[in-house]
């Protein structure tokens, strides 16, 4: 918009669009530590195990993590037909309660506070913020 000579420019969507991405991007990459990190201390509390079972195998089985993109949230969660997966984090009549989940998050709070802050950061800088995020919905496994 032009007035009297002065140019007005205005970047309030792409502001917008900048944020919402960067959230995103700082989702993807806490629910990929999320996972890791429940990963690893599931085979640390069952050992080799997890190794014979055929629906978990390795470190990349049982956790999983959603960024979406049109609620702004994430969601991570053991995969359906996990072995004992919700009894063991619940607990039930018949399995003792180990909580994975929620205690790899509880233990990791200034990781995944770090892991937001690198890149809300990045709201001061445009070109580091469009390296930082990408326009793929993302379903992850926690990859290693």
């Amino acid at each position: 918009m032009t007035k009297d000579g002065l140019k007005i420019v205005s970047n309030v969507d792409r502001c917008a669009y900048t944020i919402r991405e960067l959230t995103r991007a700082a989702l993807r990459d806490v629910g990929k530590y999320v996972c890791i990190t429940s990963n690893k201390a599931a085979q640390k509390l069952y050992h080799n195990s997890m190794k014979k079972s055929r629906r978990v195998r390795g470190s990349k089985g049982a956790f999983q993590y959603w960024a979406r993109k049109n609620e702004g949230d994430l969601l991570v969660g053991i995969k359906h037909g996990t072995w004992y997966g919700t009894e063991q984090e619940l607990g039930s009549s018949k399995m003792k309660k180990h909580g994975i989940l929620t205690s790899a998050v509880q233990d990791n709070i200034p990781d995944i506070i770090r892991i937001e802050s690198q890149y809300l950061s990045a709201l001061e800088d445009e070109a580091r913020a469009l390296a930082l995020t990408s326009d793929a919905e993302y379903r992850g496994g926690g990859e290693d």
